[in-house]
């Protein structure tokens, strides 16, 4: 059903309401009108990363670990099976009266907001720091998740629009502000392409930015959105975003004010209760039927694009497609893309030998919290690290295994000693022939306000160290003289600096989804060759970052760091080495308005089949960022020993920056176009002992 057809019925339709029945509609939870046959329906679903709140589902790595993929291709299958779950749960529900939270087709996903900050607690939600990848990777979620059949298998929501990245206390009253520039070259990019690939809704975030809030912004929704974009889709806010409006960022005196503002601006459905106060206004003479009517007809736009009223496609999706064995696969899959390998002195991948002693310590080793992230579902089965390793080795190996400590507390238990698990840690360290230590953090710690339940409270982190007694029990673990191999979980860096000094490997894992131990497991012995890259700096202090609450981009992220990383962006490395050959210009006259194309050759020289993620930066001359900024991404499997060429198309859009006003030119002078597997700067460098291919313009 295309747009104009499903409008027309929608129109139809809402033309034999009362008022106040349009109004009942405009809610997250609108109620059934019998006499129109119109069932209830609960707007409000998610699926991040697998659908989450409705029970069992396949649970996917969480999104930043899906960016460390750099694979659109990857993402917007995921995104697809999604979709299967969600209207397989949708059929199974509805079959049975059941219109509750959770259950619909409307997925309030992806988050697109740019990872700005380290500290803040929402970024494993996101796709990481960089506009590019993150508009990649979100416009194929958008896809996968919408599918391409007569109906919407389901709608997606490109959230939390715009300019909104913490902190998370302050989000209720906080005004973002931001330059024209910053906010085209940064924080809009991503929002664009989800629009561009047909977006159904987008959802408007709980700050102001530039004075206005973000669910009744005249510039971002009007001009913007509307306008500049021709959005056609719905919008919604932040749950309770709109009581804001009078209770905190005080720019309405009353609910009624806030009601009639956000509708006016054109935020057509209310997750939470101020639209309630719709009807006094509207009695009143304060509010106009015109913008009742207005958002009711987008509303059920988008549900007779989901076949609400029809039979569809997607009707016989049946519920044993929940987390079946295909979608268990492609979620394992996922997690080993996911996987970024920071350090290896060799010691990686382990071979296992009958007799052989390995010791797994620390309070993620066997935690099922740090798998899954926040917004989950719930697993069939969950696989923690220690259960990876042990399910891996069987009986030829034995694994010693200590929580260790704490993941954030100074004991285990209440009644202890503080550090009461150190001699345990000890006694496991030294019975070993290698160690895995499994730290970092979990979604209890960093997360959305409310939802993290311990001293950090808002769910915005303090700063990047290792939370607890984390460091001891690795300096412990390093203290006995037997190999050590650091695995992370975590939805964002941390700053291990010592541990990249001392340990033997470092490993990122994320939050690795339900069966992530055994992807890990696979990493650890070789069984899956490491390909994820950083969707994010790995800075190696907060005292070196600008003011959490400044959203000038300045100092912030790779594009325009000044100091050297721990960790880069685009950095990760593999078991097997590749090497580029013969980067140059297709055309005999390249011209940067026409666009470029680029030749060359890749080779796996190792001795392990791989995939390279082959990444294209463009550095403009008279540009004041620092560095040069991702443009293209290739996913290239290699057998080892294989070469392939490829060409790499650049538009002359990848050739154009954002001037003051926000308006996008094509600045005069020379470019530097970079290629090869990692971002073109002297860490990056150190850390492989590569450069990368340049190409100059």
């Amino acid at each position: 059903m295309n747009r104009k057809e499903a409008e027309e019925r929608a129109v139809h339709l809402v033309d034999q309401m009362t008022v106040e029945e349009m109004a009942s509609q405009l809610r997250y939870d609108a109620p059934a009108i019998e006499r129109l046959h119109i069932p209830a329906y609960n707007w409000w679903s998610e699926g991040l990363h697998g659908v989450a709140r409705a029970g069992t589902a396949t649970v996917f790595p969480q999104a930043i670990g899906l960016a460390a993929t750099f694979d659109p291709v990857l993402i917007e299958k995921i995104g697809d099976t999604i979709a299967t779950e969600a209207r397989a749960k949708y059929n199974a529900a509805s079959a049975h009266g059941d219109r509750d939270i959770y259950k619909g087709l409307t997925i309030w996903s992806p988050n697109v907001n740019i990872f700005r900050d380290p500290r803040w607690g929402r970024g494993h939600e996101t796709y990481g720091e960089d506009p590019y990848l993150t508009s990649r990777l979100g416009e194929s979620f958008v896809k996968g998740l919408q599918g391409d059949g007569s109906y919407l298998k389901t709608a997606a929501c490109a959230k939390h629009f715009a300019v909104h990245s913490g902190p998370e206390k302050e989000r209720h009253h906080f005004d973002a502000k931001t330059t024209r520039k910053d906010m085209w070259e940064t924080y809009l990019p991503a929002f664009q392409a989800c629009v561009e690939a047909g977006v159904e809704s987008v959802m408007g975030a709980y700050n102001r930015t530039n004075g206005e809030p973000c669910c009744a912004n005249t510039y971002l929704m009007e001009e913007v959105l509307r306008g500049k974009w021709h959005f056609e889709g719905h919008y919604v806010s932040d749950c309770w975003a709109i009581k804001d409006f009078h209770e905190n960022h005080k720019v309405t005196r009353n609910a009624e004010e806030s009601a009639y503002l956000a509708l006016e601006k054109g935020c057509d459905l209310n997750c939470g209760c101020t639209y309630r106060e719709i009807m006094p206004a509207y009695k009143k003479g304060d509010l106009p039927l015109s913008l009742i009517r207005r958002a009711a007809i987008r509303l059920f736009t988008t549900r007779f694009l989901l076949g609400m009223f029809d039979k569809t496609e997607y009707d016989e999706i049946p519920y044993e497609t929940i987390a079946c064995k295909e979608h268990l696969a492609l979620a394992k899959k996922a997690a080993e893309e996911s996987i970024v390998l920071l350090k290896n002195d060799g010691i990686l991948p382990l071979k296992k030998k009958k007799g052989m002693t390995i010791g797994v310590i620390g309070p993620n080793a066997d935690s099922r919290r740090a798998l899954v992230g926040n917004y989950e579902g719930t697993a069939s089965r969950y696989i923690t690290v220690l259960e990876g390793i042990e399910d891996y080795v069987g009986d030829d190996v034995r694994v010693l295994y200590s929580e260790g400590c704490h993941l954030y507390k100074d004991r285990t238990s209440n009644l202890a000693q503080e550090n009461d698990r150190m001699s345990e840690v000890l006694g496991v360290c030294k019975e070993s022939d290698v160690v895995v230590a499994v730290l970092g953090l979990d979604a209890g710690i960093e997360g959305e306000e409310g939802d993290a339940g311990n001293e950090y409270g808002s769910g915005d982190k303090p700063d990047l160290n290792l939370p607890g007694l984390q460091e001891e029990i690795l300096e412990a673990a390093v203290s006995c003289g037997k190999p050590v191999i650091l695995v992370l979980l975590s939805g964002s860096a941390l700053a291990v600096n010592w541990a990249d000094e001392h340990v033997d490997a470092i490993v990122q894992g994320w939050y690795p989804g339900a069966r992530g131990g055994a992807a890990i497991a696979d990493i650890l012995f070789g069984e899956a060759n490491p390909e994820g890259k950083l969707p994010v700096t790995f800075y190696r202090t907060t005292e070196e970052l600008p003011d959490f609450e400044d959203y000038s981009m300045q100092g912030r992220t790779y594009r325009y760091m000044e100091q050297e990383a721990l960790y880069p962006f685009g950095y990760g490395l593999s078991y097997t080495e590749y090497a580029y050959q013969n980067v140059r210009f297709l055309e005999q006259e390249p011209v940067v308005s026409e666009g470029v194309t680029i030749g060359l050759s890749v080779k796996n020289t190792g001795k392990m089949d791989g995939t390279e993620t082959v990444q294209v930066y463009v550095k403009a001359e008279h540009s004041k960022m620092p560095h040069g900024q991702l443009k293209k991404i290739v996913k290239l499997p290699l057998c080892a020993g294989e070469e392939k060429e490829i060409n790499i198309r650049l538009e002359s859009e990848a050739f154009m920056l954002y001037d003051e006003n926000g308006e996008k030119i094509l600045p005069s002078g020379h470019f530097e176009i970079f290629v090869g597997g990692m971002q073109p700067d002297s860490r990056s460098e150190k850390l492989t002992g590569k450069t990368v291919e340049s190409l100059m313009l």
